[in-house]
């Protein structure tokens, strides 16, 4: 109420964020907490010009979203929040360690379906796709933006699909330049799974992103999250076009049958990999050429070994 009351005193909003801000470690508090989270934006939408209350009111976000996650709580912020945060995000767009810190809140608060689905109404994603294309180097950014990518691209709503579409170039940059971060390689390869899903590949695409999928798996072979993510990427692509089922054939750094086994063989305890790579040799089996070549590999071998692991599956 007292800082509903002085909405246009950038101190009262201060005094305020950071009031509320000496309530984060008390457990109590936290339901209380939760109502606060669009005072809180809306002080930094009306006080965009203050460095240090957009600071205080993104870390005092991301601190309560950190205990939602923790104890399950979805906080679904209505459209009014992502607005105010769209707002934050343009006016400092230069700015990247508070980016940093803001694609982190975006994450966090993407988790939620209808917070994502409020954050791609207000037109977030042609702001997120310029962030990643600018701070190509940052890892922090690169991690956070792809994650929303994805959380925005699974929603079914495909009103922007000619948007979404030029993700896909920023994505694959993103994987490019970030193969050896596995953190971050992972959240890209489920980004471009999430595209691939809602058919924003166009035929150029399918040929080089299958080979950078298989890069990124042969860089981070120990990463079951990425390699079953990258492998459901893959299985999109090959259910698109057998293109890219003959790039994982015939790729120039190795045969991708050969790798499918090894990973298989990494992570023969995991069901979500076997799963993933299952729907993968399921897809390229549709192409009688590619059939053919699984078959001389000795593919039926694998399949045999998936079946005695996993038999109630």
């Amino acid at each position: 109420e007292f800082m509903q009351a002085s909405w246009d005193i950038e101190e009262v909003q201060a005094e305020g964020i950071q009031h509320l801000a000496s309530f984060v470690k008390d457990r109590s508090a936290f339901p209380y907490l939760l109502t606060c989270t669009e005072v809180i934006t809306l002080a930094m939408k009306t006080h965009t010009d203050s460095q240090d209350l957009q600071v205080e009111g993104c870390t005092l976000l991301i601190e309560i979203l950190s205990q939602a996650l923790e104890q399950g709580v979805m906080m679904a912020l209505d459209e009014s929040v992502a607005s105010c945060l769209l707002h934050t995000v343009r006016k400092h767009s230069e700015n990247e360690e508070f980016l940093s810190m803001l694609c982190t809140l975006l994450m966090m608060v993407s988790a939620s379906e209808v917070a994502a689905e409020n954050l791609r109404r207000v037109g977030i994603i042609p702001d997120l796709l310029s962030i990643l294309r600018r701070f190509l180097h940052n890892d922090k950014i690169c991690l956070s933006g792809c994650a929303v990518l994805w959380s925005l691209a699974v929603s079914e709503d495909n009103a922007d699909q000619a948007v979404l579409d030029s993700a896909v170039p920023v994505t694959c940059v993103v994987l490019q330049n970030h193969l050896q971060n596995g953190v971050v390689a992972e959240s890209a390869c489920s980004a471009l799974w999430a595209l691939a899903l809602q058919g924003c590949l166009s035929d150029s695409d399918y040929e080089p992103t299958a080979a950078l999928l298989l890069d990124a798996l042969r860089m981070n072979p120990e990463r079951a999250v990425l390699v079953k993510n990258g492998c459901l990427a893959l299985a999109s692509l090959v259910r698109l076009s057998e293109t890219a089922a003959l790039a994982i054939l015939l790729d120039s750094k190795g045969s991708g049958v050969e790798l499918i086994k090894h990973e298989y063989h990494l992570h023969c305890e995991e069901p979500g990999v076997a799963e993933a790579l299952c729907l993968l040799m399921n897809e390229m089996v549709q192409y009688d050429e590619v059939m053919l070549d699984m078959r001389s590999q000795k593919m039926e071998k694998l399949l045999s070994e998936i079946k005695l692991q996993f038999p109630f599956s």
